[in-house]
């Protein structure tokens, strides 16, 4: 795992890294913030690169019930990009989000399925231009896909399914904070063959 506390990695490499969650991580917080209408708060971002079988331990397990929003990567670094929250930052989400337009809903209905996609698409948009932004590359990414399942069902249906089922993967620790609320999520991108090591490169890492 490439950690931002490495001392393997030069200085520059370190800084991109952080760059990336700095940039997406402010972006997203005011994105949040308007979309729930709330003061968004955020912690430092933890960026790393790890391999594909850490990803389960690193969120609870495969019986762990998740929201995630998925979509494919197109262009220079093609793959698989993933945003969780854990099942507790799903509701918190919810709950502020359905308090300021009044529902009152708290259960995941058609109206909050369609809340946390848009939510996850935004944060997901703010870490890929990010990324963007600080390499250069040419990056699409397609119309994104919900899932509120447990996680190996989640991975099973946007990854394995899809032939990816190794590798090292991107990943950005993110938490958000509206008052005493903490919202944690994972942004994830789950490269193509060659795509990590192109997109690393463009910030001078070499794997």
């Amino acid at each position: 795992m490439i950690n931002l506390e490495s001392t393997d990695f030069p200085v520059v490499a370190l800084d991109a890294l952080r760059e990336i969650g700095n940039i997406g991580m402010g972006n997203a917080a005011t994105s949040l913030a308007q979309l729930m209408n709330v003061r968004i708060d955020m912690s430092v971002p933890k960026a790393a690169v790890l391999p594909f079988e850490e990803i389960v331990e690193m969120i609870g397990g495969m019986e762990e019930v998740v929201a995630c929003v998925y979509m494919k990567v197109l262009g220079d670094a093609p793959g698989t990009v993933l945003y969780i929250f854990d099942q507790d930052s799903t509701y918190r989400v919810l709950n502020t989000l359905m308090e300021t337009l009044g529902t009152g809903a708290q259960t995941m209905t058609p109206l909050a399925e369609s809340a946390i996609k848009e939510i996850g698409n935004v944060l997901t948009g703010s870490f890929i231009g990010a990324i963007i932004t600080l390499t250069g590359l040419s990056m699409i990414t397609t119309v994104p896909l919900f899932a509120f399942d447990m996680l190996g069902a989640v991975l099973s249906s946007s990854l394995i399914d899809s032939g990816y089922t190794e590798g090292d993967v991107l990943m950005i620790d993110t938490a958000f904070f509206q008052g005493r609320e903490e919202i944690n999520g994972h942004f994830f991108l789950f490269a193509d063959p060659g795509s990590l090591s192109r997109l690393l490169g463009a910030l001078g890492i070499s794997l």
